[in-house]
C-alpha cells in the first residue's frame, strides 16, 4: 500500500453529485496522508468541475468497474454515489482487495450491512461509514458535558434536523421506489440515530410516526422517532423538510441542567460555499451568538442558564482518521457495525410507523 511507504494513499471516488463534490472531494483534498486521484463519473461538466478545483491531474473513469484491475495505483475506494449502489458497489471494491469508505447510509438494511461488514473482516479490509455528523459542532460539545457530568444523569435527548422545503426538490432522494432508499428517515434520520445510539447506547424499543406532508412528495417528509434506550434514557428524534418554525437542534435534559442548542453546524454551508479546511479563517467555528446554554429551572430564550462555548466541528477529523487507521492500524472510525445497529432502528422505526406498534429489539 502506497501510504506505508510514507507517500499519500491515493484515493478513488465513486461519484460526484452532492455527497462526492461537497463532502468527500474537498475532505480527501485537505486531508495529509490522502491525494484525490481518480473520480468515477461519466458526466462531462462534473469532470470540469472536478478537474477545476483540484487540477489537471485529477483522474478519471466512466464506471466502477474501470477500477477494479487498478489494484497497483489506488489504496483506498470511497463510495459518494446513490443509496442504492453503495452494497454493490462496495462487495466489488472489498472483493477486488480495496479499503473502503462508504457514505451514510451504508445500506437499504441491517443485514446488508452485516454482511458487508462480515466480507471485509474475512478479507482483513478498512470498511467506514461516513457519519460526518458526529463530528458536527455541536454534538462534539454536547458529547464532552455528557462524559463531563455537566447534565447529570441524562433522562431525555431531543435531536431535530429540521428544514423548510414546502416544494419538493425531486431527484432519487425524494423517490417513492424503495430501491432508491429515499426519504427523511434513512437520509437525515440515519445522521440522528447514530449520534443517539453513540452518545446513550443501544436501542431497547423503537416507535415512530412517518408522514408524507407536500403535495407531490412520494416519500417520507416528516418523521419522528423516539428510541428507549437500554440505558434508560429515552431519545426524540425530528426529521422533517416541513417544519415552517424550526425547533431547537439539540435540547437535552439531565437530573442537574438542561443544554439547548439552535442552529446548524456551519460546515456543510462553507463546503457549499467553496471554503476549505485549512484555509484562512479557522474551521468549524461559530460566533459567540450561536453558543448553545447551560442551566436549569428558566428557558434559555429568556436568559436561563450559563453560554457554553461551542466547540470547532472537525469533518476532516473523520477523513484523519481512516487515513490513521491504514497506515497506522488506528481504530476505524466508524464501522460497519456500528451502521447496521443504527439500520436496525431506522428499520424498526419503519415497521411501527407502517403498523402503530412499538418494535422491541
Amino acid at each position: 500500500m502506497t501510504g506505508m511507504t510514507g507517500t499519500p494513499l491515493r484515493v478513488g471516488l465513486v461519484g460526484y453529485g452532492l455527497a462526492g463534490s461537497v463532502f468527500h472531494a474537498p475532505l480527501i483534498a485537505s486531508t495529509e496522508g490522502l491525494t484525490l486521484d481518480t473520480v468515477v463519473t461519466s458526466n462531462p461538466e462534473r469532470q470540469e468541475q472536478a478537474r477545476a478545483e483540484f487540477g489537471d491531474g485529477l483522474r478519471f473513469a466512466a464506471t466502477p468497474d474501470d477500477l477494479w484491475a487498478r489494484a497497483d495505483e489506488l489504496d483506498l475506494i470511497v463510495i459518494a454515489s446513490p443509496n442504492k449502489t453503495h452494497v454493490p458497489i462496495a462487495t466489488a471494491a472489498l472483493k477486488a482487495g480495496f479499503p473502503v469508505v462508504v457514505d451514510k447510509p451504508i445500506a437499504g438494511t441491517a443485514a446488508e450491512a452485516r454482511e458487508l461488514a462480515a466480507l471485509a473482516d474475512e478479507r482483513g479490509l478498512l470498511l467506514s461509514v461516513f457519519q460526518n455528523r458526529r463530528w458536527d459542532n455541536d454534538f462534539l460539545t454536547l458529547q464532552g458535558l455528557v462524559a463531563e457530568g455537566e447534565l447529570g444523569d441524562v433522562w431525555r435527548f431531543e435531536s431535530r434536523f429540521e428544514r423548510w422545503r414546502p416544494q419538493p426538490k425531486g431527484g432519487w432522494r425524494e423517490s417513492g421506489d424503495p430501491a432508491e432508499i429515499g426519504g427523511l428517515l434513512y437520509d437525515l434520520g440515519s445522521h440522528v440515530v447514530d449520534q443517539a445510539l453513540v452518545l446513550f447506547g443501544p436501542a431497547a424499543s423503537v416507535y415512530a410516526e412517518s408522514d408524507i406532508r407536500r403535495p407531490g412528495a412520494a416519500t417520507d417528509d416528516d418523521t419522528f422517532i423516539a428510541i428507549t434506550h437500554t440505558s434508560g434514557v429515552r431519545s426524540h428524534l425530528y426529521v422533517s423538510a416541513t417544519t415552517a418554525q424550526l425547533g431547537p437542534r439539540f435540547r437535552v435534559l439531565g437530573s442537574q441542567a438542561g443544554y439547548v442548542k439552535y442552529g446548524l453546524d456551519p460546515q456543510e454551508a462553507d463546503l457549499r460555499e467553496g471554503k476549505r479546511p485549512g484555509g484562512a479563517s479557522p474551521w468549524g467555528v461559530e460566533p459567540q451568538s450561536l453558543w448553545g446554554r447551560v442551566g436549569s429551572g428558566e428557558s434559555p430564550l429568556t436568559g436561563g442558564g450559563r453560554p457554553q462555548p461551542t466547540v470547532p466541528g472537525a469533518y476532516p477529523a473523520y477523513y484523519a482518521a481512516v487515513a490513521a487507521a491504514l497506515r497506522d492500524g488506528a481504530p476505524n472510525p466508524v464501522t460497519a457495525h456500528e451502521a447496521a445497529a443504527a439500520l436496525d432502528v431506522l428499520e424498526a422505526a419503519r415497521r411501527s410507523a407502517h403498523e402503530g406498534v412499538v418494535v422491541s429489539l
